[in-house]
């Protein structure tokens, strides 16, 4: 993961603005079921009142609660009320205002709400809802005395001796004691008073909200419109909470997006360049198809868990430990119903994430083996068809792609038993909570509000865990290309610039010295190349001749370090080329390998490819001494005649006079042609041999072949034998002295056609 997270530093600002916008849109989420269960509890079942300090009471009932307050012994906390409310009396302005909604201002003097001070505002709601339920409960009480004790010695009395308040019909929530208040008539009111602080909160709030009910009906205020405006309040505050989630989850969203897709450029970029640095020695160690596979399919499951994680791996925790903090709040009675569910759900993740995960290593192998498959098809679909393998070829490929479908059809069987058993529990839950919490409703533990809220937390506390269980199957198949990445990200280049390089003295002449030259492939056990010396000087031509698998191409390689040497230096112009940079060492170089390789463009572009800026002039000049001019004056395009992918728009011979030409544009100090005239016909060599003589009459001229007759004529000539150098010389000096260059020579041609 240290590699992503490499990737992703230079996006810090975008992440942090990603989790500040899901921060913002999961506590949106999590207000929604609140305000719904403030719509249920308090806008459907208390008409949109609340328990709280009232705007507008009677002065009448002002008056009864301070009475009853002093009759406890608590008057100076009346106090805190006295600082919130002022006396509004008939006929003032502010009770001509307060009547529009008040009516009864209009006839009576009533106690208005008239503060902004806070913590005024504060000490007097604790004192209202402490003492308002015993107004209630007492006023209550005083009717219920006055028709049960009529005609009782001293009744009356005793009735007329509480104070006067709106009466009410008792409610569910209230405890059995409070609910009988003809049982109340043989308490003392001091009994009645403790009776009422052993009530639990709700039971409390639901007095207040019953006596308030009464209160403003007593006011003349209207209860339909006063339930309508909350209900309307609450609903727009919700519908605001909503485009806020919606907004967030839109900026999420497209940063996201922004950031997985940045992060996968960069991540492909890094992998090519590093694949541009790669020597032949790391190439060995990665197939092209499997490189394929990591630039493209990796880096995409990479990039998915980068965006799906940006959006869950974050959104998921907050939503999960809030929606547990959430409905605890709500019906810390339910908690059970959350945990077993919770459970059942991490059991069902586990086993599915044992039977998964080792799956996603085998699917990338097999991706591996399939783009091989299809590459190694198209790359060699001539073969194919010469030799009527097609039948067979398309057998290899049916079975890797069955393996791979076998494999991907594992996992998805898998995954899909996953939702439903995902969608039962979550049933579960919902009847659960149902058949708990109605109970609790009907014990008055609970309202019906609060059991609806813990529902929606109950299933946004789900949706958390199905998206981190997403995201737990998401993350071990991305780790698996994340691994496979970094294996090329993080792979050693074995041949790298110097750090402090050497420079060439100029000009440049292009002598090139082999110094007891040894070299083995990198994990081998055996040198390829033997102690080999000699020096190839400007304007000469070194020829390389000999058997199959002697070394030739290996050889040469080592001069423009496509590989580096066991032992010895390879020497340019005195200098050893390990201690000059790979970019001003392979300027001097024309290279033409032995498998011509022509790039999707124009001729003009390819040949460009040797030197970049060379002029018209110079492409024609290096096209005429390649004879391959032919190709350019046939077609109406001229230079800009497209070459598809690889040259195949070309026969083998056109490739090689382009890729000879591509070396030829660059007027390099050395030249190195490796087998490059395999494809040419004997009057095509010959004239191109002849017109280089005279290009590159100053540059050291590599020549490497199987065939004597180009050769006779160089200045010098190397024959290996078995990664040994058996002879070195002219061809008449060889014919003499090297039985194995003479071997070669009378296999090819007759003896009096090497006299």
């Amino acid at each position: 993961m240290r590699t992503v997270f490499r990737f992703l530093k230079p996006y810090w600002l975008s992440v942090v603005l990603v989790i500040a916008l899901l921060f913002v849109q999961a506590n949106a989420d999590l207000a929604l079921p609140d305000y719904l269960s403030r719509i249920v509890n308090i806008g459907i079942q208390q008409n949109g009142i609340e328990a709280d300090l009232p705007p507008v009471l009677r002065a009448s009932t002002f008056e009864a609660m301070e009475k009853l307050m002093q009759s406890e012994g608590a008057g100076d906390e009346f106090v805190a009320l006295q600082r919130v409310y002022t006396l509004v009396t008939p006929g003032s302005a502010e009770a001509k205002a307060l009547a529009k909604a008040w009516p009864l201002a209009q006839t009576e003097p009533v106690m208005s709400l008239n503060t902004d001070d806070k913590a005024a505002m504060d000490a007097a709601r604790l004192v209202f809802l402490e003492e308002y339920p015993k107004l209630v409960i007492v006023a209550q009480f005083s009717v219920s005395a006055s028709q049960s004790l009529a005609g009782a010695p001293g009744a009356t009395d005793q009735a007329s001796a509480m104070p006067a308040a709106p009466s009410v019909q008792p409610d569910s929530t209230q405890s059995s004691a409070m609910s009988d208040f003809s049982a109340l008539a043989s308490m003392s009111p001091q009994a009645i008073l403790a009776q009422i602080d052993a009530l639990d909160p709700i039971a409390k709030s639901q007095l207040v909200v019953r006596g308030l009910q009464a209160e403003f009906a007593a006011l003349g205020a209207d209860i339909g419109a006063l339930q309508m405006s909350y209900i309307v309040r609450i609903g727009s505050l919700m519908l605001l909470v909503t485009l806020v989630s919606v907004a967030s989850a839109i900026l999420v969203g497209y940063l996201g997006s922004r950031l997985a897709a940045g992060t996968a450029r960069d991540m492909r970029s890094a992998v090519f360049t590093k694949v541009e640095d790669f020597s032949l020695a790391e190439f060995d160690s990665f197939s092209t198809a499997s490189l394929i596979t990591r630039s493209t399919n990796d880096v995409t499951q990479i990039q998915m868990m980068i965006m799906m994680g940006t959006r869950m791996l974050f959104y998921a925790p907050i939503i999960g430990v809030g929606g547990v903090i959430r409905a605890l709040g709500k019906a810390s009675g339910m908690w059970w119903i959350i945990a077993l569910a919770v459970g059942v759900l991490l059991v069902i993740i586990g086993l599915v994430f044992a039977i998964v995960v080792p799956k996603f290593r085998i699917v990338q192998k097999l991706v591996d083996r399939l783009n091989l498959v299809v590459r190694e098809n198209l790359s060699g679909m001539m073969v194919i068809r010469a030799f009527n393998q097609q039948d067979a070829e398309a057998t290899r490929f049916d079975k890797t792609n069955r393996d791979l479908t076998g494999t991907l059809l594992y996992v998805t069987r898998v995954m899909v038993v996953l939702m439903p058993l995902m969608t039962i529990i979550m049933n579960v839950v919902s009847v659960s909570i149902i058949w708990v919490g109605s109970h609790e409703v009907a014990a008055g533990s609970i309202r019906v509000g609060d059991m609806m809220a813990f529902m929606q937390y109950s299933m946004q506390i789900f949706f958390a865990f199905i998206m981190m269980s997403f995201m737990f199957i998401m993350v071990p198949r991305a780790s698996v290309s994340i691994d496979r990445i970094t294996q090329v990200i993080d792979t050693k280049v074995s041949i790298r610039d110097p750090e402090n390089p050497s420079q060439l003295p100029k000009p440049v002449r292009g002598q090139i010295e082999f110094r007891h030259v040894r070299f083995r492939y990198p994990g081998a056990q055996e040198d390829v190349l033997h102690d080999i010396s000699f020096v190839a000087r400007p304007g000469t031509t070194t020829a390389i001749i000999g058997t199959t698998g002697s070394g030739k191409s290996t050889m040469v390689s080592l001069i423009p370090r496509f590989y580096d040497v066991t032992e010895g230096q390879v020497l340019l112009d005195g200098v050893d080329v390990k201690t000059l940079s790979l970019a001003e060492l392979r300027s001097y170089i024309g290279f033409v390998p032995q498998k011509s390789m022509l790039f999707t463009g124009s001729i003009a572009e390819n040949i460009r490819y040797g030197k970049k800026g060379a002029s018209d002039d110079e492409i024609v000049e290096a096209l005429s001494i390649s004879q391959i001019m032919s190709l350019v004056e046939e077609s109406p395009e001229g230079l800009e005649r497209q070459i598809s992918q690889g040259g195949m728009n070309v026969s083998g011979g056109q490739r090689q006079r382009l890729s000879i030409a591509r070396a030829l544009v660059r007027r390099a100090p050395v030249y190195i042609f490796d087998d490059s005239f395999s494809a040419l016909d004997y009057k095509t060599d010959r004239e191109i041999r002849s017109a280089l003589k005279t290009y590159a009459k100053d540059s050291t001229v590599f020549l490497v072949t199987q065939r004597v007759a180009p050769i006779r004529h160089a200045e010098q000539i190397i024959v290996l034998d078995d990664g040994s150098v058996v002879g070195i010389g002219t061809h008449e000096q060889l014919m003499s002295t090297c039985e194995v260059y003479r071997d070669i020579a009378l296999s090819q041609l007759k003896e009096e056609e090497l006299a």
